[in-house]
């Protein structure tokens, strides 16, 4: 793998050198995705966040440059609800002050203030802890059926045929997506969000993201003409949402519903397989199951990195950071920081405290999350009363990508119980 590194230049836009401080020691170009395809990016971001760096990184793979924090002192203070940042010119490298997102404004996950509020408002109810517990059912008969289908077969890619699935199971039946559409869906959202990986080269990111708009734009004119009791059409009837905001809106909840989710599910076989007495202690002892759910969320940190503008000059771990700058939060170095987690490169599904920030922090706290904690929480179920043990045939490969860290492949084996009974 190489690293891309430089020696910082002056640009246009770029800080000044007395500015940069330490930033000015050569690093490597965070927004590069190869940084990413190898477990060397827990090192890198170990020495980072152990040395409390604020790094910049000059225009490149992203058109303005951005700042990188790392510790979880640094992301947690960029990503409080009073801090002054802002999400709306868009939430992930390539986006600034001087290159905003389109969306910023608008979707979910680019707002702030009172349409922040409002979005929340129309969409929390269907992605509330409520609304999850109510999915139960359909989610634990989702998850059996596709945990049974790997009886058949000696091993088993589960970052391919289980991961995406129970989410998308789950965030298609909310938007009132046919389940005939389901594949469609997941296909296009990999692509939409593989980044650089070769693994899903029929179609670019911006052709993915054009076509599960056109296809969302269908659905809108079908619920029109049909509401139903689904998300949808409930945005159609927020008067104050033009049809390109319900739009946005379905993409924000179909990426977010699925994207990250799927990779804590392979990442619950990753971590059963690393951990040969992870499922045992579950089986043995059920009330595990929420930290372990939580745990899950800190060790696989599917999120790699949320995006925010400063909206005045700031500070943040003694480096100066001018109005109009962009910041990177690196969330898998913030969940893995020495100093608020014990051995943080082990899986400890007893772990307590687990202040981990997978879900973010704040306003823009993850909507998503009592969903997110319902599926793995009925996977974990699901396995306990099922598996004794899980291996790997081989390593993990990694998704080449700046924005998820995701399973390329986890080919896993399964080891099953004669009798559904845990404690069998």
């Amino acid at each position: 793998m190489t690293h891309t590194t430089f020696e910082p230049e002056r640009r246009e836009g770029s800080p000044a050198p007395e500015d940069l401080g330490e930033a000015a020691t050569p690093v490597a170009d965070f927004g590069d995705p190869h940084l990413y395809t190898s477990t060397d990016r827990y090192a890198m971001w170990a020495a980072m966040s152990a040395a409390d760096r604020v790094a910049w990184t000059e225009p490149g793979s992203s058109p303005g440059g951005f700042w990188s924090v790392f510790s979880h002192k640094a992301c947690s203070q960029v990503l409080a609800p009073q801090a002054p940042f802002t999400s709306e010119h868009g939430m992930m490298i390539g986006f600034d002050a001087e290159h905003s997102d389109s969306a910023g404004g608008r979707m979910l996950v680019v707002t702030d203030g009172d349409r922040h509020t409002q979005l929340r408002r129309v969409i929390g109810p269907f992605l509330s802890r409520s609304k999850a517990a109510s999915l139960n059912r359909f989610i634990e008969a989702e998850t059996r059926t596709l945990i049974g289908l790997m009886r058949d077969q000696p091993t088993v890619d589960v970052a391919a045929t289980i991961g995406p699935r129970i989410p998308a199971a789950a965030v298609c039946e909310i938007l009132g997506v046919p389940v005939s559409d389901r594949e469609l869906l997941v296909n296009l959202t990999n692509h939409a969000f593989a980044g650089a990986d070769t693994t899903f080269d029929e179609m670019t990111p911006s052709e993915a993201h054009a076509e599960i708009l056109l296809y969302f734009d269908e659905l809108i004119d079908e619920r029109r003409k049909q509401p139903r009791e689904d998300l949808i059409s409930t945005l159609l009837q927020e008067e104050s949402l033009t049809p390109d905001d319900v739009l946005m809106n379905c993409d924000n909840v179909l990426i977010g519903g699925n994207e990250t989710t799927r990779h804590a599910v392979t990442g619950c076989f990753h971590a059963a397989a690393d951990t040969p007495g992870f499922l045992p202690a579950l089986a043995a002892d059920p009330d595990l199951t929420g930290t372990a759910v939580d745990e899950l969320i800190r060790w696989t940190s599917p999120a790699m990195h949320v995006l925010r503008v400063a909206t005045d000059d700031v500070t943040v771990g003694g480096q100066k950071i001018t109005r109009g700058s962009a910041v990177a939060a690196w969330l898998p170095a913030a969940n893995r920081d020495l100093r608020m987690f014990d051995s943080p490169e082990e899986f400890d599904a007893s772990r307590r405290p687990n202040r981990h920030l997978g879900f973010g922090v704040g306003t823009h706290h993850c909507l998503g999350a009592a969903l997110a904690r319902v599926e793995l929480t009925i996977l974990l179920r699901v396995l306990t009363e099922t598996v004794t043990a899980v291996g790997l045939q081989e390593q993990p490969s990694w998704l080449c990508s700046n924005l998820v860290q995701g399973y390329r492949t986890l080919q896993a084996t399964v080891d099953w119980r004669t009798s559904r009974s845990p404690s069998s």
